[in-house]
């Protein structure tokens, strides 16, 4: 092991650095402020901000901002950099701790590596909404955003200015487009990198591994925007965030390491930054990570579902989460989180899975399971330290009951996907292209054709559908299934049977769509695949019913723009 570089300069130095030497360093300039770096790359490191920040021989944040990190917990708090430390080191690198009033900031830089991976151990943090580090860097330089799902400009500084806002962070054109920065959300789970970008210069965060970020596979966060302020280039980081839930307040445990991630710098090759991606990919779990609990891991956590009637749990959606878990599992944040999806035979695995006691949850995700309603939930899951394998075995996943299949309009998968615009790349205002009346005719209609993703103008989607002489000869109780995959309060609606031809339309009201629904804000913030799922299931008596055509019909009572629910499924079955 070398020794570390802990080195001290002259002051004149400060803010104007230059790359000067080979190996990684840490040199304290004043008594608050730091430079850190390699012959690649430095940054400035302040009581707050990280700026100047020099690549390859070039400054790259100009009037921006630059490199922080913080939390919003009743408001934003930015972490206060009190002393700085060789944490660890090694033949090649070395591990630069900035302690803080709420735990410790962690920069770990390689020799002949353009940037630095980092991570956040916590200590005392309060109850949090989000957590994040960032960097805004200079707007000439990069002027180009990359996420999983768009390559292209950002919108121009001048271009927000001369728009009229709407809501947060949205602003109206001249032309009629809207511009805002979530529309530049993706979901975390599959994300590998993301970055910002321009002619000669990149800057992407890569995330290796990624259980250290809350929720489940349907987890979405903001990447990347110009700032409104300022016209900043930022790229986010959020790695604990609320951006499209309903909610997710936690208290982290003391200890847990958010990250590590890496903060990669090059010449603004999209290529690059993915093909550095595989490579992180089969690098982690890190073991430059000195912590003993972030080394315990077991390899393999497998298992097998099947379901009560025999078939196999085709393709479903597999997580391991929080046990005796309270929340939902996209509202969960305390722990460690492993997201995974069946194979055809309903065989799962889960890799690096960090030692303790975890609930196991899993879904439909359309397939063989489109018209499965239940879930399962295995709760107090051991996962020992010093095995390579744990197996779970196989898992029955009950269903329900005694019932028949009428009709179905899209799969569950707690997606919109399947429907008119459903899975659409994020857009503001797509819910608003819904119409306010449909007619959906079971056996001639189409759901991605006639059923829109989002619901929200004032007025009636009605569902016809058949019913036969001999299903009411049985004198069976139907159940309606609404599923939901999202609802962003502001919109409320109700369904009915048969309103039309029942002369009391209170007696044809079969209840609330969206009373006591946990709100989320991802209809009116560019979503079209998802938000919070929700499942509602409704009792429909057979003296309600006719011989012959029948309708459902989910009517819009109050409106507010922009806000609404996702489709995920309709269903009505005998019971």
């Amino acid at each position: 092991m070398r020794n570390p570089k802990l080195i001290s300069l002259p002051l004149v130095l400060a803010g104007a650095v230059a790359c000067h030497a080979a190996q990684p360093f840490l040199t304290q300039i004043s008594s608050n402020s730091w430079v850190l770096g390699n012959d690649l790359w430095n940054a400035t490191i302040g009581p707050t901000y990280g700026k100047p920040i020099y690549f390859n021989n070039r400054e790259i944040v100009g009037e921006a901002v630059g490199h922080y990190a913080g939390f919003n917990s009743g408001g934003e708090v930015e972490l206060d950099n009190q002393a700085a430390d060789i944490f660890a080191s090694g033949d090649d690198f070395i591990d630069v701790r900035f302690n803080t009033s709420y735990g410790e900031f962690h920069w770990v830089l390689f020799d002949g590596l353009p940037g630095a991976y980092q991570y956040f151990v916590n200590s005392n943090l309060p109850v949090l909404g989000i957590f994040r580090s960032l960097v805004r860097l200079d707007n000439t330089t990069f002027v180009n955003g990359h996420t999983a799902i768009k390559d292209e400009a950002l919108p121009l500084y001048s271009s927000i200015l001369a728009g009229t806002k709407v809501q947060d962070e949205t602003w109206l054109t001249a032309d009629g487009s809207y511009i805002t920065k979530y529309d530049w959300s993706s979901f975390n789970k599959d994300l590998s990198f993301y970055g910002v970008y321009g002619s000669g210069f990149g800057s992407w965060y890569i995330r290796a591994g990624r259980d250290y970020l809350n929720g489940n596979h349907l987890k979405q966060e903001l990447l990347v925007h110009r700032e409104s302020a300022s016209g900043d280039t930022v790229q986010l980081n959020v790695v604990h965030g609320t951006h499209f839930q309903a909610s997710s307040s936690d208290v982290l445990p003391a200890g847990k390491i958010l990250g590590p991630w890496l903060w990669y710098l090059n010449n603004g090759s999209v290529t690059d930054a993915s093909q550095r991606a595989v490579q992180e990919e089969a690098a982690w779990p890190y073991e430059f990570v000195t912590d003993t609990a972030y080394q315990q891991r077991v390899a393999h956590v497998t298992g097998s579902i099947v379901l009560s009637d025999g078939r196999p749990a085709a393709g479903a959606a597999v997580f391991l989460g929080d046990a005796d878990a309270n929340e939902t599992s996209l509202d969960q944040g305390r722990g460690f989180y492993y997201t995974t999806y069946a194979d055809s035979d309903g065989a799962f695995e889960f890799q690096h899975v960090r030692a303790g006691t975890y609930g196991l949850e899993a879904w439909g995700n359309g397939g063989s399971l489109a018209a499965v309603t239940t879930r399962l939930l295995v709760d107090e899951v051991a996962v020992t330290a010093g095995e390579n394998e744990v197996s779970l075995g196989q898992l029955e996943w009950a269903l329900a009951a005694g019932r028949t299949l009428v009709f179905q309009i899209g799969a569950l998968d707690r997606k919109t996907t399947g429907f008119r615009n459903g899975g659409a790349p994020y857009q503001h205002a797509l819910i608003a292209q819904s119409p306010a009346n449909v007619t959906f005719v079971v056996g001639s209609s189409l759901p991605a054709d006639d059923w829109w993703f989002g619901q929200s103008a004032i007025g009636s989607w009605d569902v016809v559908f058949e019913v036969t002489p001999e299903d009411l000869a049985l004198n069976r109780s139907g159940v309606l299934t609404a599923s939901l995959a999202g609802y962003s309060k502001g919109t409320t609606g109700s369904v009915y049977i048969n309103r039309a031809v029942v002369a009391n339309a209170t007696v044809s009201r079969l209840g609330s769509l969206t009373d006591g629904l946990p709100s989320d804000p991802s209809a009116c913030r560019s979503a079209t695949t998802a938000g919070e799922w929700h499942l509602i299931e409704i009792l429909v008596p057979t003296d309600l019913l006719v011989e012959g055509n029948n309708t459902f019909s989910f009517v819009v009572d109050t409106y507010t723009l922009w806000r609404g629910w996702f489709w995920d499924s309709i269903l009505f079955e005998w019971e």
